[in-house]
């Protein structure tokens, strides 16, 4: 398979969506002059950011639903992450023997660099991000790709041999995959997407596809301080690095990458740098801090270079973003918590009791320990309408009864309400923190509309 193969072949791309690697997978295939059919259950109305990157190229759509006849008269299939295997119109392409690819499995057959993948529930966007920087300094040229809404496909023809890639790739990404990256890392793994998986296991197996088809001179990272990622070390066939945020012995089966030790930070037995070096807020960013370093010392990234990096960088938008100061409150945008535990990190983040701007979409996760942290951890909690709301606001008062305090807690219909209502409430020196712990879908379009909405409404507040 090769780059020339794709032309005048008829390709079905299954799901454009609205976060971008839809999108690039159709201009993809289209700069290679692939005949492209895009089909989405969206209409064209809320795809309407995707189709607009495309009006140049010549695409046929069919949106709104799906004909079992895209799946039969095509060359290949290109499914998106969104769409499930067990999808009945994937079932009509294998009855049809139609070749069925992801985006990310292309681009693993037809990448000429190495590739460093990394997964987990949370961390896998800052985690990449650091690890490019420590690298990208290098003479090899880095491309960062994947989960972090740039598409892959798109970086493959400026991609080298000696180039490396860094890959961020999501469960869903991972399905199926059958093929792994020179070096892998799971930052952890925490319950979520329990509305795609019909379990924790079904949920784990999709995680570990990023390390199942390594050999014995590839590397393994994982995060020693989850146990569930620790517990994955015995499955894997390659060397094995753990990172943890306490000082480990290395044993004959593992070897231990950066670790903590009081309140400084160590690789290979040396001091990099001391916690307040560290921009980053909170200690779930320590965690990730330890992942990327475990990654620049297997890659011989020299100790200053790492130094001047974790010194400047101030982590990504939407990521326990600080946005703002309005008359002493102080505005912190983390919309890609996207599930309890990610919220409680936030929370933990903070020494202070904080305004939380919570709830949302369903994703079937289980509220109890998120509830027990917002019984300490929270003032004041202004809920945004959703399916989980109802079971979150549930689970907040049930842990209140109990423990007898009381949190003012409101609904609202939108993001702009909401921070209208936190502001009101708020006196100088509190913090609102946007945390959802749930999806965003119905209210918005993603959570990266969520966090744009979040940003825009606290601007707003300045006119009032």
């Amino acid at each position: 398979m090769d780059l020339k193969s794709f032309r005048n072949k008829k390709i079905t791309i299954m799901g454009l969506g609205l976060h971008g690697g839809g999108v690039g997978a159709t201009k993809f295939f289209a700069n290679l002059g692939a005949k492209i059919l895009v089909t989405d259950l969206k209409a064209r109305e809320e795809l309407a950011p995707s189709l607009a990157q495309l009006k140049d190229f010549k695409i046929e759509y069919i949106l709104g639903r799906h004909r079992k006849e895209d799946f039969k008269n095509t060359d290949l299939i290109i499914k998106n992450p969104a769409v499930p295997f067990n999808s009945p119109f994937l079932e009509v392409a294998r009855n049809y023997k139609i070749p069925i690819e992801t985006q990310s499995s292309l681009f693993f057959k037809l990448c000429k660099g190495e590739i460093i993948g990394i997964t987990g529930t949370k961390g896998k966007s800052t985690v990449g991000t650091l690890i490019y920087n420590f690298l990208k300094s290098e003479s090899k040229k880095v491309i960062l790709a994947g989960n972090i809404r740039i598409a892959a496909l798109e970086k493959l023809k400026e991609i080298k041999k000696d180039d490396q890639v860094i890959l961020e790739l999501s469960s869903f990404q991972l399905e199926n995959l059958r093929m792994s990256p020179k070096i892998a890392l799971i930052t952890n793994i925490l319950e979520d997407h329990l509305d795609r998986y019909k379990n924790m296991r079904d949920y784990i197996r999709a995680k570990e596809e990023i390390f199942k088809s390594q050999k014995p001179e590839d590397f393994l990272i994982l995060n020693y301080d989850d146990k569930i990622c620790r517990s994955l070390a015995k499955k894997a066939k390659s060397q094995v690095y753990f990172y943890s945020k306490k000082k480990i012995k290395e044993r004959d089966d593992f070897k231990v990458g950066a670790y903590q030790k009081e309140k400084k930070i160590y690789l290979d037995k040396k001091q990099i740098c001391k916690i307040e070096d560290i921009r980053l807020k909170g200690p779930h960013n320590i965690e990730n801090v330890l992942a990327a370093l475990t990654v620049a010392g297997i890659k011989k990234v020299p100790p200053e270079r790492i130094r001047n990096v974790l010194r400047k960088f101030k982590g990504l938008p939407f990521r326990l973003e600080f946005v703002k100061n309005i008359n002493g409150v102080l505005f912190y945008n983390d919309t890609c918590a996207t599930c309890p535990e990610a919220t409680i990190a936030a929370l933990n983040s903070f020494e202070k009791k904080v305004i939380l701007i919570a709830g949302g979409a369903e994703k079937n996760l289980p509220f109890k320990n998120l509830a027990k942290e917002t019984a300490k951890k929270v003032k004041i909690l202004v809920l945004l309408e959703g399916k989980a709301t109802k079971r979150l606001k549930r689970k907040v008062n049930e842990v209140l009864k109990k423990s007898k305090e009381k949190i003012p807690m409101n609904t609202t219909k939108s993001m702009q309400e909401a921070v209208n209502l936190s502001f009101k409430m708020a006196k100088k020196g509190d913090i609102v923190l946007l945390s959802p712990a749930c999806s965003s879908f119905g209210m918005f379009l993603h959570e990266f509309d969520r966090g744009a909405k979040f940003n825009k409404a606290v601007k707003e507040l300045e006119k009032i």
